[in-house]
């Protein structure tokens, strides 16, 4: 019963996340990325191609762009992506269509500078959100995983040159300016979603060499209620064998941790680095599993 409401929960989660990933990615593109005409990479990018070229909405042009990469995306990478992937492609023209018909939306700055900040910070909010839980936005997700399933080829680098490619095509009927604002989104939205991605997930991996690790060690168990791994080591100057503690604190912890062992041990070597990501008990799992 408990396992069951924590996936409700979870599927909860995702959906929330999802909905709102796209309302702020499509957000952006209708109050900065349109008004300021800029250019942009993405289904975004395909469908300002399609309204110059053919004189389509841009909505239409995403939601038709979105429906044959989704067919596409489906036929090859399977049932489970097609699953995952469906609420977003008709959420990001669904929602596109809508703020595109807000008046308020097409005067918010005339400075191209700050909208392709905004649209830059804006998309890269929107994208991480729906990417950090395991879902995609659609469009130009799409072939990237396709050459990558069929060729092994790096994911990030094919999204980065089908968005130069993208960008490139708008060159035709843009302005030296327009492409480099419109790199400048490029540029900023990757940053910003490497960053949404890793939000809340980030710890801290603290290394300890002392010669009275056993009673660091029992300190941090019982004083910081974290636990700890002891790794076979020996020292490079003299060739000492000694225990290495190896443990994992949250950056609340860090300064706690360090005062800890310096107050048992004020010559102890500690190393910090950042942790991106830490799965496992007493982080996504209950410190009670089993």
């Amino acid at each position: 019963m408990q396992l069951k409401k924590q996936a409700i929960s979870q599927m909860a989660a995702t959906l929330v996340s999802v909905v709102l990933g796209n309302a702020i990615l499509t957000f952006a593109v209708a109050a900065f990325i349109l008004p300021g005409g800029l250019i942009s990479g993405g289904v975004a990018g395909i469908g300002l191609i399609v309204r110059h070229f053919f004189e389509v909405n841009v909505d239409v042009g995403v939601a038709a762009a979105n429906v044959v990469l989704f067919i596409a995306g489906a036929i090859v990478l399977g049932k489970k992506f097609a699953l995952t992937t469906l609420l977003s492609t008709f959420l990001y023209p669904a929602f596109l269509a809508f703020f595109i018909r807000l008046p308020i939306l097409e005067n918010l700055t005339s400075d191209p500078l700050l909208a392709a900040i905004y649209a830059g910070l804006l998309m890269g909010v929107g994208i991480g959100m729906v990417i950090r839980v395991g879902s995609s936005t659609g469009g130009m997700d799409i072939p990237p995983l396709i050459i990558n399933k069929k060729f092994g080829l790096s994911v990030p680098v094919l999204m980065y040159a089908f968005d130069t490619v993208i960008l490139l095509f708008q060159v035709f009927f843009s302005s030296t300016e327009q492409v480099l604002y419109g790199i400048l989104v490029v540029i900023l939205t990757s940053i910003v979603m490497d960053r949404v991605m890793i939000i809340g997930q980030t710890q801290t991996q603290v290394m300890i060499v002392s010669p009275k690790y056993e009673e660091i060690n029992g300190l941090i168990q019982k004083d910081l209620d974290r636990g700890s791994t002891l790794l076979n080591s020996v020292t490079g100057h003299l060739g000492e064998r000694c225990e290495t503690i190896l443990t994992v604190v949250t950056h609340r912890q860090l300064p706690q941790l360090k005062e800890l062992v310096l107050g048992v041990d004020e010559q102890a070597f500690i190393i910090v680095t950042p942790a991106n990501e830490v799965k496992g008990r007493g982080f996504t799992l209950s410190k009670h599993h089993k």
